[in-house]
């Protein structure tokens, strides 16, 4: 008798095991990764044409964190390959969130807690993952390269300058060619050694954010306790990435952070997605004066698509903060970052980008203001900042 009790235990354990790795991850994320109800987008004839004729750069995304075959059109989350070739994204810039602390807050968090290990378990991730951040970002990477691998030719992986030449000679005969950047959200991967930025960017990390939702081993976070810069571990990181030709992505950095890496970097920083302090008055944008110092050292923005960036966050609202980014920057600062599948509700997925060019053109944006944001400003980046 208890044999068999105990057999039906087990029983009912491993079938709960079973249908939370095939449940929760899905329900997780169709409860994080939002898009407002809307009736479809009305875009004019002028509006489309401009569009298809567009090279669309998108700078962040966090797909890679989740359960689904990014291969495939989903229902869920705001980006896969389907929805870019549909948007007509050339380039989406993926990254990799190792860690991140219960709530989010925007004002204030420690690096305590911890939402990624249990998405990482139920998720099915190898067990490795579980306790090593170094270990999460190489498995994002390996997806990466896996989506790259599985959907050749169709998709390049860009990390030279070469690779970007090659994108655009293809897209001028299939436009669903499209390429793929990888992204850490945050060095904390690391884990307190520079040679791991090494082996990472040998596998294709290109843009190196430095903090995420709290401080870590290179310094204050935007939404930290310290409001320190850089601490010694920063700096060597930020020049042994000058040295391998990678990009410092200052997204979630603290102000003083922030005036320290453009103190120190030799190169032009991005921003991956963000938002102006000036138009939108929320914790999670920086103040218009350190954007001013970005803009002089050559840097660009990523304006996102969410309430804590934008605040209308409608397509006429993002493009309302891209016009204010441009009149404070200079239109050779601003680009797009979405932050698609990072936990934020969006109006649009990335299928529906026509709906953010025709805003602008309701907006009397120019014919090359457009074509600047949407990606213009990026391939020039990459064409000058990327290898050899």
């Amino acid at each position: 008798m208890v044999k068999k009790v105990l057999l039906t235990a087990l029983a009912l354990l491993v079938g709960a095991t079973i249908l939370a790795r095939l449940v929760l991850p899905g329900v997780l994320e169709n409860a994080m990764n939002v898009v407002d109800d809307h009736e479809p987008y009305t875009i004019s004839k002028q509006a489309q044409q401009l569009h298809d004729s567009l090279f669309i750069v998108d700078l962040h995304s966090d797909s890679l964190l989740w359960d689904r075959d990014l291969g495939e059109q989903s229902s869920r989350g705001q980006v896969d390959l389907p929805r870019m070739r549909q948007g007509n994204v050339a380039i989406q810039v993926f990254s990799a969130t190792t860690k991140s602390p219960t709530g989010q807050n925007y004002e204030s968090n420690t690096a305590g807690t911890d939402t990624i290990t249990p998405l990482a378990i139920v998720s099915g991730w190898p067990s490795s993952t579980w306790g090593s951040l170094f270990e999460r970002a190489q498995y994002q990477l390996d997806k990466l390269h896996e989506l790259v691998d599985v959907n050749q030719p169709e998709v390049i992986f860009i990390r030279r300058k070469a690779d970007v030449e090659s994108l655009l000679t293809a897209r001028q005969s299939d436009r669903n060619v499209v390429g793929a950047m990888y992204l850490i959200e945050g060095a904390h991967p690391l884990e307190g050694d520079v040679d791991n930025l090494d082996k990472l960017q040998q596998q294709g990390l290109q843009f190196v954010g430095l903090t995420h939702f709290f401080d870590n081993e290179l310094g204050g976070s935007l939404h930290g306790i310290s409001g320190e810069g850089l601490t010694e571990f920063g700096r060597s990181v930020i020049a042994r990435a000058d040295q391998l030709n990678m990009t410092i992505d200052i997204a979630h950095a603290s102000p003083q952070m922030v005036r320290d890496v453009l103190a120190l970097t030799s190169r032009p920083v991005i921003l991956s997605h963000g938002g102006f302090r000036g138009h939108c008055d929320s914790p999670r944008n920086l103040d218009d004066d350190l954007m001013l110092q970005v803009a002089e050292a050559g840097g660009i923005i990523g304006v996102g698509y969410w309430d804590a960036t934008a605040c209308d966050y409608t397509p006429a609202g993002i493009a309302k903060s891209i016009r204010y980014g441009i009149d404070l920057m200079g239109l050779e600062h601003i680009a797009l970052g979405s932050d698609y599948d990072g936990a934020v509700t969006t109006s649009l997925d990335t299928s529906e980008l026509a709906a953010l060019t025709q805003a602008m053109l309701d907006q009397d944006f120019t014919e090359a203001e457009i074509r600047a944001v949407m990606g213009g400003n990026m391939l020039r980046f990459l064409r000058e900042q990327l290898p050899d």
